[in-house]
């Protein structure tokens, strides 16, 4: 039997050897710490802590602001210093709460449970508690996605161990070194469905973690290992619920309707703390690589720390770099400035020595149909980036603009240098906020 996968997709330069080598590094970060708000889809979270309190690691400074919302919790014990804007990784300023690390790590007291002694509305509610978010970039509460109007009919958990994104190995450094976790974790979110199988999804190029994973479930009813092809975006949740299960979603259905639950390596970790160690959502594995970071390393890091630390931790960027990014070179953003929180979200940062971007001579499109043979979205990107930047909002959605999972395949692939995902990505963000207007 062939490996698994699904129509289109590119084959970039991975870049994985710089960085996956080197196990996970614990990194104590120095200066204060800044929690964002809003570390996830959603509403904001609310502050429940004031300006001169002391807190400890694991306490909660901002609690939910809705049901598709989650609470926020110091990583470290300290001083609150007070409440203000902060810029992220994406370019937004976001109200973020500041706190004074005093480099105890002074914990608050965490419960403990057993799986078994839990109900189901108990397992939902310690993830709820725990600040729980997908950590593969969506950041969507996961106990939200948890709760579907009818458990029974979900038949498939997909854990996305795939890392499609080139340059990325902090989820291959989680599945090598802290496999039982993830194992734990998706038992927990086995008992939440009764009629569901388990699948660790993870791409041929990683070997190594198949093996471990295939010899450590071998055991374990309801629970797989799924091989996929290496391919990009073999780990996006429409491409990767086609290629274990052979079903379809479009832009108007969530998983749910296909009766799969897509979660990411860190999430299901996250899973596992919150529900089994009563431990919220404080640290993350974020990968700091690229041929301008003179030491490529992979580091648990607490939420709220700087990320120019981070950087220096890693031996510093090299003279000659010319870019950093939030996340992959495929769907990360370019960033202007390094001071920029951990958050819940931040999966890697990525520095380079060239930006072909910037230096790419545009020209027109000479019709070749590159891009509609790498769509994995099976869209037209080339005329949906015309009408895009003619600002023709009812051709783009009638020629389903909002299909595109924004990916970036067809600007990898077009000849003529044309910015496609990003003329695409801006008109869906008009067609949204224009559809909320009504």
């Amino acid at each position: 039997m062939g490996l698994l996968t699904f129509k289109g997709g590119v084959h970039p330069y991975d870049g994985k050897e710089l960085s996956k080598n080197y196990p996970i590094e614990k990194y104590l970060p120095k200066g204060e710490m800044v929690y964002p708000l809003s570390q996830h889809i959603g509403a904001p979270a609310v502050p429940v802590v004031a300006k001169g309190d002391r807190v400890l690691a694991g306490q909660k400074i901002a609690d939910a602001g809705g049901f598709v919302s989650a609470p926020v919790h110091s990583s470290v014990s300290g001083t609150v210093k007070g409440m203000e804007q902060r810029l992220t990784a994406t370019g937004s300023m976001v109200n973020s709460i500041i706190i004074e690390n005093d480099q105890q790590y002074e914990e608050t007291e965490f419960t403990p449970a057993r799986l078994e002694e839990l109900s189901k509305e108990e397992i939902l509610k310690r993830i709820q508690d725990g600040g729980v978010v997908g950590m593969g970039g969506a950041g969507f509460p996961t106990h939200v996605k948890l709760s579907p109007k009818d458990p029974d009919k979900i038949e498939f958990v997909l854990v996305n161990g795939a890392e499609c994104e080139p340059y990325l190995t902090s989820d291959y450094r989680r599945m090598l070194e802290e496999p039982e976790k993830i194992v734990e974790g998706l038992r927990v979110m086995l008992t939440l469905f009764d009629n569901a199988k388990g699948y660790i999804c993870i791409e041929d190029n990683k070997p190594d973690c198949i093996e471990k994973m295939k010899a450590l479930v071998a055991d374990i009813p309801r629970i797989e290992v799924k091989e996929l092809m290496t391919k990009y975006p073999q780990g996006g949740e429409r491409t990767l619920i086609y290629a274990t299960t052979g079903r379809e979603i479009n832009s108007s259905m969530l998983p749910a309707d296909v009766g799969c639950v897509v979660d990411n390596v860190d999430t299901v970790v996250a899973i596992y703390k919150a529900v089994l160690l009563g431990r919220p959502v404080m640290s993350r594995i974020v990968t700091v690589t690229g041929d301008a970071i003179n030491q490529p390393k992979n580091f648990t890091v607490l939420t709220g720390t700087n990320m120019e630390e981070l950087i220096q931790a890693a031996g510093g960027l090299k003279d000659h770099a010319a870019k950093v990014i939030s996340g992959g070179p495929m769907m990360g953003f370019a960033m202007y400035d390094l001071h920029v929180p951990c958050i819940k979200t931040s999966s890697a940062f990525l520095c380079l020595e060239k930006d072909p971007v910037s230096e790419a001579q545009q020209t027109a499109c000479i019709n070749c149909g590159r891009c509609v043979s790498v769509c994995p979205g099976h869209v037209l990107p080339a005329r949906l980036a015309t009408f895009a930047e003619h600002g023709d909002m009812a051709a783009f959605e009638k020629y389903d603009g909002m299909e595109c999972c924004e990916c970036g395949c067809c600007s990898y692939v077009c000849p003529a240098k044309r910015p496609l995902t990003q003329s695409i990505k801006s008109m869906r963000k008009m067609v949204l906020a224009n559809r909320k207007k009504k």
